[in-house]
């Protein structure tokens, strides 16, 4: 089984790569959740880019395709592998990246900055699924019941859920998922949740108070949990958004404050001579 500590770079590509190529300063790697589409955060990539730094947005294995059923069989080691070489191509272009993720594109967010010390410049972290409203996932009351109930229902169905229906436009995750693929993921946000304290680089977090998808407080147990220092930390809170953040009616704020917080990280860090905080 794959290590989430363990590091699989090859340096050597990318040192190659950075003698025949002049890289840029920083890139950007955005990270979709569990059962998205590339359409949740597809709305980030075009402000990102307006920066005129290079902008990664992979597909997880088992996502976008024409039936959900492409996840079944499908487990978080495969998403923490496409996380991963997503990254490694990035850092051909980029000396450092900036990873965005939302849901559970976060969490592999967090197990990037653990594993790529180095490389990570911070984090964005969208609706971190740390703990969610399922009675049945990690640290809720039924959770122990999960693996069994999985074994009697394949297939669980899922809301979009919008506090401003007129801003839907896309479709941004699949309309039901296999079970089995949902208990993956309940494995990797327990196998990540004793990893929190080995994150170190600035760290923002974006979440909706009137979430029903992943509980609010999962911003405050990450922002406890991370060793980042306190004034490289921040939560900033959006009042009437779901869990699709990018596709609901707060949309713009929520990229807006992105798109300043990438641009405060480029230009503080250059004034720095990139040393760091």
């Amino acid at each position: 089984m794959l290590c989430l500590t363990e590091i699989h770079v090859d340096y050597w590509n990318v040192i190659m790569a950075g003698q025949h190529n002049e890289r840029n300063s920083y890139g950007v790697l955005i990270l979709h959740g569990f059962t998205a589409t590339l359409d949740s955060v597809a709305a980030l990539c075009a402000p990102l880019r307006d920066l005129g730094i290079p902008v990664s947005m992979p597909l997880l294995a088992g996502h976008g395709a024409s039936s959900p059923e492409a996840l079944r069989g499908v487990g978080w080691e495969a998403w923490v592998a496409d996380a991963d070489k997503a990254l490694q191509k990035l850092m051909l272009e980029a000396e450092r990246v900036i990873v965005i993720g939302h849901s559970m594109g976060a969490i592999l967010s967090l197990n990037l900055a653990i594993r790529y010390q180095g490389n990570i410049d911070s984090l964005v972290l969208a609706a971190p699924a740390i703990k969610l409203v399922s009675v049945f996932a990690p640290g809720r009351p039924l959770h122990f019941a999960a693996p069994f109930v999985s074994r009697v229902i394949r297939n669980w169905g899922l809301d979009s859920l919008y506090s401003g229906p007129q801003s839907v436009t896309s479709i941004p995750h699949y309309a039901w998922v296999p079970s089995d693929a949902i208990i993956s993921l309940f494995e990797l946000i327990n196998q990540s949740l004793p990893l929190l304290g080995l994150v170190t680089v600035p760290v923002m977090i974006l979440h909706c108070r009137q979430e029903k998808t992943v509980l609010p407080e999962s911003a405050t147990i990450v922002y406890n949990r991370v060793a980042t220092e306190p004034s490289a930390k921040s939560i900033v809170w959006l009042e009437y958004s779901g869990h699709q953040i990018f596709c609901d009616c707060e949309k713009e704020k929520a990229i807006q404050t992105i798109i300043d917080y990438v641009s405060g990280r480029i230009g503080r860090n250059r004034e720095k001579g990139d040393a760091g905080y």
